[in-house]
Order: structure tokens, then C-alpha cells, then sequence
């Protein structure tokens, strides 16, 4: 509790179900309270600023756009949040990226609910929140980056590629649609196009050939 008042917890995940689950398991804690929850950037951007949450959970993988990209829009909305990831995806390059953009912790969603609960209290007091187990691959994946930011721009832009967005351009340069890359990888379409877009702004081109054609380039594809 601050001032009397609970912890107001904003939560921003594309699927309804997860959100609700969410709300049951924050809102039988005296200490917190959920203000609002939002499956798309709009809605996000519109309620973050509308009720200025103490703490935004913010999946990494929404419609249309990154989670990675939407942290900066997030802060300039409501500039004293603390962003704290909830993401079913381990993966070490985009953890990175989250917390240099400025999300104080992440948190898997496998997790417990008693450690989500924690992670939340913890950020809320300003303390960064990782697992024991992802703090090596984080500022791991962090040293990486800095390197190759340091040496080659392009380096930079590959280094902040995810492995699993890796495997998205290698399939687009064999010639696979999104739907045969989905069953390829076992996700969604909806996620292969999630992909994509983050990978279109990580390497900056703008169409899947422009894609394949870097990825040449950049052997990051065979021919």
C-alpha cells in the first residue's frame, strides 16, 4: 500500500483470457488493484495515459506491433510507471532489449502466481526483478549487443535479433508463407506476422524481399 491506496497495476496482453486470469489472481491482494487492461498499442497508449498505473504488465508480442517497441510510447504516456514484462518467450536478446529500453524485470509466464505478486511489489519499490536463472543470458545478450553496436552498425541491428526471429528470416529466404512458417515452429500466424514486424523495425526494411535480400547480404540466409 502507498498512501493508503493499493498498487494500480495496468495490464497490457492481446489475449482476453490470460487478461482475466490476471486480474482474479492480482485482485485478491489487499495491496493491489488492476485500473485497466488493453489487448492492442491504442488501447494501451489511451489507458496508460488516461489512469497513470503505478505498474504496466506488459506482454513483449501484441497486434500489429512489438512490446519492445511500444516501452517508449508506454513511458511517454504515463511517465512515472514502472514496466514490468510478463512474456511466455525466453529469450535472452529481447529481456535485453526490454530492460535497456527501461522495463525494470520479467517475468515468465510458466511462473507461479506468488512470484508474479512479488515481482510486481518489488518493481513497485524500485528494485529491478529478474530470475536468478535469466540474469546470466540478459546481461549477457546486453555485452553482445554493446559490442557489436560498438564495431558495426549492422552488427548492432543483427545482434538485436532474436533467435527465434532468426529462424522467422531464414524460413522467409527459403520462400515459406506465414502460414507454413507457423507449422514450421509450432505458433500462430498471428505471431509469425508479430515477428515480422519486429524484424522489418530491427533491420529497417520494409517488405519481405527487401528481407531476403539482407538477409544475403548479411548471411543470415544461405541463397
Amino acid at each position: 500500500m502507498h498512501d493508503g491506496q493499493p498498487i494500480r497495476v495496468f495490464l497490457v496482453d492481446d489475449h482476453a483470457i490470460m487478461r482475466s486470469g490476471l486480474r482474479l489472481i492480482i485482485e485478491k491482494q489487499a495491496n493491489l488493484k488492476v485500473v485497466g487492461e488493453a489487448g492492442n498499442r491504442s488501447d494501451a497508449l489511451a489507458i496508460a495515459g488516461q489512469e497513470q498505473p503505478d505498474i504496466i504488465l506488459l506482454d513483449l508480442y501484441l497486434p500489429g506491433t512489438s512490446g519492445l517497441d511500444l516501452i517508449p510510447e508506454l513511458f511517454a504516456a504515463a511517465s512515472d510507471t514502472r514496466i514490468l514484462i510478463l512474456t511466455g518467450v525466453a529469450d535472452p536478446e529481447a529481456h535485453a532489449r526490454a530492460m535497456h529500453l527501461g522495463a525494470m524485470g520479467i517475468v515468465l509466464k510458466e511462473k507461479a502466481p506468488e512470484v508474479l505478486i512479488k515481482a510486481i511489489e518489488k518493481v513497485y519499490k524500485g528494485e529491478v526483478w529478474l530470475d536468478r536463472s535469466m540474469i546470466a543470458s540478459v546481461f549477457g545478450a546486453k555485452s553482445r549487443a554493446s559490442l557489436a553496436k560498438n564495431s558495426d552498425p549492422e552488427a548492432a541491428k543483427i545482434a538485436s535479433l532474436t533467435e527465434r526471429e532468426r529462424m522467422v528470416i531464414s524460413l522467409i529466404s527459403e520462400g515459406l508463407r506465414n502460414k507454413q512458417i507457423a507449422e514450421r515452429l509450432f505458433i500462430s500466424e498471428t505471431t509469425v506476422s508479430h515477428h515480422l514486424t519486429s524484424i522489418f523495425g530491427k533491420l529497417q526494411v520494409s517488405d519481405r524481399l527487401g528481407l531476403i535480400i539482407y538477409a544475403y547480404r548479411h548471411r543470415l540466409a544461405k541463397p
